[in-house]
């Protein structure tokens, strides 16, 4: 039975299709875990974890209006550094996680565990919005695994 980073490296490399990522809350987890699949340079090209508002603006293209009037922890900047990964790399798909792993950082609005992953093709960029509960250790461990799921119903 094939791993779900194993389904993503046969259906992107099947496909001759190409992957990047920027990561902030998940510190590379889904990097790692998708270049942990021998082979996986024939389909992932980028990946930058981006975890100050700094790199998201000057690496992705985060435009800094958005950081202010939403914050880095939104759907808008998780499209942007999705698109922004994608296009700077010139990939087919990109995929971006933001969030808050805690424990602390939190407020009322946007609590421990709030992530926007946002997956961007050519055709649409979506975002998508989770809270998720554990430890640090624990949302980071569920976000990228979410960020993977949503990959896969991307490109399959």
């Amino acid at each position: 039975m094939l791993t779900l980073e194993q389904k993503i490296a046969k259906t992107l490399t099947r496909d001759g299709k190409t992957l990047s990522l920027a990561e902030s809350c998940t510190g590379g987890l889904i990097a790692n875990r998708l270049t942990d699949i021998p082979g996986s340079s024939l389909f992932f090209t980028l990946g930058i974890v981006a975890y100050a508002n700094a790199t998201k603006t000057k690496l992705l293209k985060v435009p800094p209006f958005l950081l202010a009037k939403y914050g880095a922890v939104s759907s808008q900047v998780a499209k942007k550094m999705a698109s922004g990964a994608r296009q700077i790399s010139k990939t087919d798909f990109g995929v971006s996680v933001t969030g808050i792993a805690g424990p602390t950082g939190g407020t009322k609005n946007k609590p421990v565990g709030l992530v926007y992953i946002a997956v961007s093709s050519k055709k649409a960029t979506q975002s998508f919005r989770f809270v998720f509960k554990g430890t640090r250790t624990v949302i980071k461990k569920k976000a990228a695994s979410q960020a993977l799921c949503l990959l896969f119903k991307a490109i399959a």
